[in-house]
């Protein structure tokens, strides 16, 4: 008995090491805007087979990412003074664990695909390649925040895609809209966030805005991205027939990300990690039911 006990939590203790090497909390950044893409292109909440094929694709992409991440960074987490407590440059998870998981996660994509019909099928390796991409750009650009939001933008429109089985005539404009938002949207706080590493990443020749331009200069392109994510939003109201909710919910998040922007300044990066995770989770759920409250009434 002693020894089952014993079994179950270093298994236990396993998955809360994967959890942690792939950050699954961040998965409430995206997957709100997920449900966003599906629920506009449903009109409502479509049948569970769907919803669950959608969510099983979304957690499937983001655990190929984020596992693919880690492996092709290794070398430099090991070096970030930051980054190397992460369970893969310890050992807490192992190497031949996250190969495993990486095509594991990598199968159960298509298989969500192939669930969702041949049209979704047919352009997943257009999303594949930038879930697989996006690890190396800030090797060489630093545009690589755009990048990112561009693939954390595919949630939102593939939710769409699988949905309508439509993707590229005038009444999928909801969707691609959806794209451009968390485009800017992650590209901002991806910005914020990299300003912690800006010593690391210019002695390691890697690329980013905080690191090519300082911090000043980082900021105010974050508050940019922000401001333009925001102004999408606003585009979003002619797609609602009743829009009270989404308004209430836009007037918190655009407090949310003023305060978001207040917080932090070149000077002072203490509650950096409050700005990227707290704020940004609280307005991914907040537009989320802002807009599926105003959709279903």
């Amino acid at each position: 008995m002693e020894g089952h006990n014993l079994a179950l939590r270093k298994t236990f203790s396993s998955l809360l090491n994967f959890l942690e090497m792939i950050k699954f909390e961040h998965t409430i950044f995206a997957l709100p805007f997920a449900y966003i893409g599906m629920v506009m292109a449903e009109g409502g909440f479509p049948e569970i087979k769907k919803f669950l094929l959608i969510t099983l694709a979304f957690l499937a992409a983001r655990t190929y990412a984020m596992t693919l991440n880690r492996i092709v960074d290794l070398p430099y987490d090991t070096e970030n003074p930051r980054t190397r407590k992460r369970p893969l440059v310890t050992g807490k998870v192992t190497k031949k664990t996250a190969y495993f998981a990486l095509f594991f996660s990598l199968a159960l994509l298509f298989g969500a695909a192939y669930g969702l019909g041949t049209f979704v099928l047919k352009l997943l390796p257009f999303a594949l390649f930038f879930l697989t991409f996006y690890h190396f750009t800030k090797r060489f650009t630093y545009l690589s925040h755009f990048i990112l939001g561009f693939t954390d933008g595919l949630a939102p429109l593939g939710a769409w895609i699988a949905i309508r089985n439509s993707a590229f005539s005038s009444s999928d404009l909801p969707g691609w809209l959806l794209l451009f938002i968390v485009t800017f949207w992650i590209a901002g706080f991806d910005i914020i966030y990299q300003c912690q590493d800006v010593e690391y990443d210019r002695k390691a020749n890697l690329h980013s805005i905080p690191a090519r331009f300082g911090l000043k200069t980082a900021l105010s392109l974050a508050r940019i991205c922000h401001a333009t994510m925001f102004l999408g939003l606003l585009v979003l109201l002619k797609f609602l027939d009743f829009w009270l909710p989404y308004v209430i919910s836009l007037a918190i998040t655009l407090f949310l990300l003023i305060k978001e922007h207040m917080i932090i300044s070149p000077y002072n990066l203490t509650r950096l990690n409050e700005a990227f995770f707290n704020i940004n989770g609280y307005i991914s759920i907040i537009i989320f039911s802002g807009l599926t409250i105003s959709i279903l009434l």
